[in-house]
């Protein structure tokens, strides 16, 4: 069994998604967003440093996926987008959670079955792997998928084999 945190990282917003996966089965455990407001820039990663430690004090996950950085057309917000993926990153290598990553394409091929999925898309196959009544926030769906993404790859890595796959040793992992 493993428990996934899955990280949709963001200056503003940030969201978060706890999967349960059994025998390749995946589960809702919960999810959210942790909403930063318009406060100084440093007090809000310490805000999903924090947010993000008591998420994983309280719900156990053996790991932690997150989305990869995207080249934004305002450099600004690339660079704030980065910084918070490092606040969340470093919330989960400090409590001992490997740490993986990917791309938003890897996510929605992985969910949605096409790189070139809407958030609408993304949300909806969401609600439907996970059997939720209610479609999530978008965030919250964002951070679902990156788990599921992860939890998805691994059934994949187990059946062909991770040294056919090339997989690098360390606590964070690109895919």
């Amino acid at each position: 069994m493993a428990v996934i945190l899955g990280v949709d990282p963001g200056s503003r917003i940030t969201g978060f998604g706890v999967v349960r996966v059994t025998s390749g089965r995946s589960e809702y455990v919960t999810s959210g967003c942790i909403r930063l407001g318009d406060g100084a820039f440093p007090q809000r990663l310490k805000v999903i440093f924090e947010q993000l430690s008591v998420l994983i004090l309280e719900h156990q996950p053996t790991l932690m996926s997150i989305e990869q950085v995207f080249m934004a057309r305002n450099a600004d917000s690339a660079l704030k987008l980065g910084q918070a993926r490092g606040a969340a990153i470093v919330a989960g290598v400090s409590a001992g959670l490997e740490v993986h990553e990917y791309s938003a394409r890897q996510v929605k091929q992985a969910v949605v079955g096409t790189g070139a999925a809407t958030k609408e898309q993304v949300q909806h196959m969401v609600q439907h792997l996970l059997g939720l009544s209610g479609r999530p926030q978008a965030d919250a769906a964002d951070a679902l998928a990156v788990a599921l993404c992860h939890a998805h790859a691994e059934g994949v890595h187990r059946q062909l084999g991770a040294a056919a796959l090339g997989l690098r040793s360390g606590r964070v992992r690109r895919r």
